[in-house]
């Protein structure tokens, strides 16, 4: 895997965000993969909990907008800064999210691990 590779995933998981498109999520993981949304609770497990995770996140979610930037890559394994902006469809109240990932990759480029951290204003 190269920055250019990551950076492709990346552009894919954003897509999936703003079009709210949980099946599009899904698909970027591989069917054990360990979504970490928080260090401290239990990560989703498989493809599948990531798409049903995907639909209950997103569902009060709109007008989403989606940045990312590489930081590095190495072994399988990649880090990246991002940072997103919604409103709350159920009140219109703005959402801005910036956090980072560390993200591990099985040799189809699917997401095995994803660990992020992430501050909400």
């Amino acid at each position: 895997m190269d920055a250019s590779q990551l950076q492709d995933w990346l552009a894919a998981y954003g897509s999936a965000w703003v079009t709210r498109d949980p099946d599009a999520a899904a698909a970027l993981f591989s069917p054990d993969a360990l979504y970490h949304e928080s260090p401290y609770d239990a990560p989703f497990e498989g493809s599948a909990a990531v798409r049903e995770y995907w639909v209950s996140v997103t569902e009060d979610q709109g007008h989403v907008d989606f940045d990312s930037e590489v930081v590095g890559v190495f072994d399988g394994s990649g880090v990246a800064l991002w940072s997103a902006r919604f409103e709350r469809t159920s009140t219109g109240a703005p959402v801005e999210l910036n956090g980072v990932f560390l993200l591990e990759f099985d040799d189809q480029m699917r997401c095995s691990s994803l660990r992020e951290w992430w501050h909400a204003r």
